[in-house]
């Protein structure tokens, strides 16, 4: 049964990727777009106005007019995206909530396609899930300065992210597709994950246009770097609709701001090195 919801909702996020990549005649594209502002009530104040894009994709991932000002302190981290967060918290050994009791291996989440000795220090570690809905803005950035040494791809199923289905299916984040990052800063791991879901047509890294997410491949890919670094506030890509992404943390690397619960914005702070 889970293997016909998976079939079904990857095809619907494929046809609703063509959808929204289409452009439209001018006056058909800004009744959509105009109509989809209005009925997600989406904020436009740092962006340009509705009838400046030409597609509803091109709307979905709209770039800020002018970048939004960063908590610019080196030893603090901010929010990767304008989102929601549903969970956060200790890891413990290697179990992270995912939403009110249900909880997912991080060592499942990672796969094993990153060194075990790296995945052995995020047990005992923090964790946050950023969950990003369909009017929030889509881009996700770096939350501190950073090292990326690996990137992988594990193509599954699109299930949705919201409440509804984190409350109903074990292990939500570990059963959808997922693009995750390796990160270092200052000999301290961390690792971005980022949660494909229902209608998230592509998931993009902005340095590695390899990475085609949501097509009928099932192989799983690995991407390996020279330590390309980047700094806190770089954009790292782009979800093609609402989505989640995971923070995990090495041991004894960061203490979390309360944000359990709360809207936060891309740009601030949501914890500090220890």
């Amino acid at each position: 049964m889970n293997l016909l919801k998976a079939v079904w909702t990857n095809s619907i996020s494929r046809g609703f990727g063509k959808f929204a990549n289409k452009e439209f005649p001018t006056f058909c594209q800004n009744i959509i777009n105009n109509g989809y502002v209005k009925l997600l009530g989406l904020d436009m104040s740092e962006f340009q106005p509705p009838k400046e894009y030409k597609s509803l994709n091109a709307l979905f991932t709209r770039r800020f007019v002018n970048l939004r000002e960063i908590d610019e302190d080196k030893d603090t981290l901010i929010s990767p995206a304008d989102s929601f967060v549903t969970a956060q918290g200790k890891i413990k050994d290697d179990l992270a909530l995912q939403i009110k009791g249900f909880c997912y291996s991080i060592d499942e989440l990672l796969t094993d396609k990153f060194d075990k000795k790296n995945i052995k220090k995020l047990h005992n570690g923090e964790f946050m899930n950023f969950y990003l809905s369909p009017k929030d803005y889509h881009r996700y950035h770096m939350p501190i300065d950073a090292k990326i040494s690996k990137i992988v791809h594990i193509p599954a199923a699109l299930y949705p992210v919201n409440n509804t289905y984190l409350n109903s299916m074990p292990e939500l984040f570990v059963k959808n597709e997922r693009v995750i990052v390796e990160c270092e800063n200052d000999g301290k791991l961390f690792y971005m994950v980022l949660v494909g879901a229902l209608n998230v047509g592509k998931m993009t890294i902005n340095f590695e246009p390899s990475i085609q997410t949501n097509t009928n491949s099932k192989e799983i890919k690995v991407f390996e770097y020279d330590d390309i670094e980047v700094k806190k506030g770089y954009e790292l890509g782009t979800f093609m609709m609402g989505s989640t992404v995971v923070l995990v943390f090495e041991k004894d690397f960061v203490v979390l701001e309360d944000m359990l619960n709360k809207k936060v914005r891309f740009g601030e702070k949501i914890a500090h090195k220890r």
